[in-house]
Parts: C-alpha cells; structure tokens; sequence
C-alpha cells in the first residue's frame, strides 16, 4: 500500500511537471508589459506569469507575517504564563462560629 501510495504521488508529480512544461513551450511568444511614465519591459509570456505568481506569493507571505508573529507571541504568552489554579492562593474555607457583626439582640 504505502509503495502505490509513493507510485502515484510520483506520477502526479511527473503530470504537473510536463504540464507545467509543455505551458511554457507553447507561450514563448515575447510580450510586452508596460509600466508607469512610459517604461516598458518585454519578456517571454511565461516569465511574465512567473514572476507574476512568484510577486503574488511572496506579498500573501508578507501579509500574514504581523497575524502569524501575533499567534507566536501569544502562544509563547500561554506556555510561560502559570495556569489560573497556580495563581490562587491555597485558602481552606472555615465556617465562623460567631458572625463577624452584630444586629443588637
């Protein structure tokens, strides 16, 4: 089972890799992408979509920098801080013999 398991993840692996290269074959055509201020910049199709994809990937990484440090902090907070029960003071609770005030009778 676990060596069919390993066949097919290398298979799926191989299927995405010449899908993945028969695109960049068929989308050599150079295109060009124009900037701001009349700058332009020409490139095979693929790199273009490349780098797209890697610029989109790296700035969704970069967004969840401040939630994930805010997680690790607060975890690191909840595994040095003691629990609620530590905190509390052992007191054994007594019942007074007499009440604490008097009513006058």
């Amino acid at each position: 089972m676990k060596n069919l398991f390993w066949l097919l993840k290398g298979i799926l692996k191989a299927a995405i890799f010449f899908t993945l290269f028969a695109f960049a074959l068929n989308n050599e055509q150079p295109v060009t992408v124009h900037f701001f201020f009349g700058n332009q910049w020409q490139a095979p199709l693929v790199l273009v979509v490349l780098l797209t994809f890697s610029i989109g990937v790296a700035v969704g990484v970069l967004g969840m920098v401040p939630w994930r440090l805010k997680q690790h902090r607060l975890q690191q907070q909840a595994e040095l801080s003691p629990s609620r029960e530590a905190m509390q003071p052992n007191v054994v609770a007594t019942a007074p013999t007499q009440p604490a005030y008097s009513d006058g009778l």
